[in-house]
C-alpha cells in the first residue's frame, strides 16, 4: 500500500516541479507546448494500452468495457463542463490571466484530471504486480505543463510562492491517496469491476486530452505538434511493451 502511495505521489509531484520552473524561468510557450504536444501523445499510448487494452483482457464481459468508457467520458465532461464555467477553463493554458485564475476551481479540475489516473497507478500493484513505468510518465508529463500555465496565472492574480506551493503539495497528497485507493479498494475486485474503472479511467483521460491537452499544444506549436505527439506514443508504446 505504501508503494501505491508513493508512486502516485510521483505522478502528482509534477505539479511542485512545473511550479517551481514557473517560478525560476519565463518557460517560452514552444518549449511549454512541445512538452504538452509529448505528454499528450505519452498519455495517448497508456490509454490504449495500459487501460483499454488492459480492460479488454481482464474480463470477457466487454459490456464493462463499453459502459466504462462512456461512463468516464460524460462524467470528465460534466465536471470539466462545471470547472470551466467556475473559472478553471484555463488550467493548461500557458497565457492563463489574472481573471481566469480562480484557485479553487483550479485546485477541483486538477483533482478532477488527476485522480482517475492516480487509481490506476494503484492498479498495477494489485497481487504483487509492479507499477506502470508508462502510466507514472503519463500522469507525470500531463501535470508539469498543467502547473506551469496555472502558476503563471495565479502569480499575475497576487497568490504567494506559499499558497501556490501548499496547493500543488495538496494535490499531489490527494494523488498519492488516490493511488492507495486504487490498490486496497480493488485488490480482489471482481474482473468487471475492475474492467469498468480501467476503461472509466481511459474514457476520462481521452476526453481530457482531446479538449484541454492537444488543442494548446497545437495552438502553441502547430503542426510540429502531431510529431511530437506520435514520438510520445511511440517511446511510451515501447516502455509498456518491454515492461
Amino acid at each position: 500500500m505504501g508503494a501505491a502511495f508513493f508512486w502516485g505521489f510521483v505522478g502528482g509531484a509534477a505539479l511542485l516541479v512545473g511550479a517551481l520552473i514557473a517560478y525560476l524561468w519565463n518557460m517560452p510557450g514552444k518549449v511549454l507546448g512541445a512538452i504538452m504536444a509529448f505528454g499528450s501523445g505519452v498519455l495517448i499510448s497508456a490509454v490504449a494500452f495500459e487501460l483499454v487494452d488492459e480492460a479488454n483482457r481482464t474480463t470477457d464481459g466487454d459490456w464493462a468495457v463499453a459502459v466504462g468508457l462512456g461512463v468516464g467520458a460524460l462524467v470528465f465532461f460534466a465536471g470539466d463542463w462545471w470547472i470551466d464555467r467556475a473559472g478553471g477553463a484555463h488550467r493548461k493554458s500557458s497565457h492563463a490571466h489574472p481573471d481566469d485564475s480562480n484557485g479553487t476551481a483550479i485546485l477541483f479540475g486538477t483533482v478532477l484530471d488527476g485522480i482517475p489516473e492516480s487509481i490506476v497507478i494503484g492498479f498495477g500493484l494489485i497481487g504483487g504486480g509492479s507499477v506502470s513505468a508508462a502510466m507514472v510518465a503519463a500522469v507525470f508529463l500531463s501535470n508539469l505543463p498543467e502547473a506551469i500555465g496555472s502558476t503563471s496565472g495565479l502569480k499575475k492574480s497576487g497568490w504567494g510562492a506559499q499558497k501556490v506551493f501548499g496547493m500543488w503539495a495538496f494535490v499531489a497528497l490527494i494523488s498519492g491517496l488516490a493511488s492507495m485507493f486504487g490498490f486496497a479498494a480493488f485488490d480482489g475486485a471482481s474482473s468487471e469491476a475492475i474492467a469498468f474503472v480501467l476503461a472509466f479511467a481511459g474514457g476520462a483521460l481521452l476526453t481530457m486530452l482531446v479538449d484541454t491537452m492537444v488543442p494548446e499544444a497545437f495552438k502553441l506549436n502547430g503542426a510540429v505538434t502531431g510529431l511530437l505527439t506520435t514520438l510520445g506514443f511511440g517511446i511510451a508504446y515501447g516502455i509498456s511493451a518491454l515492461s
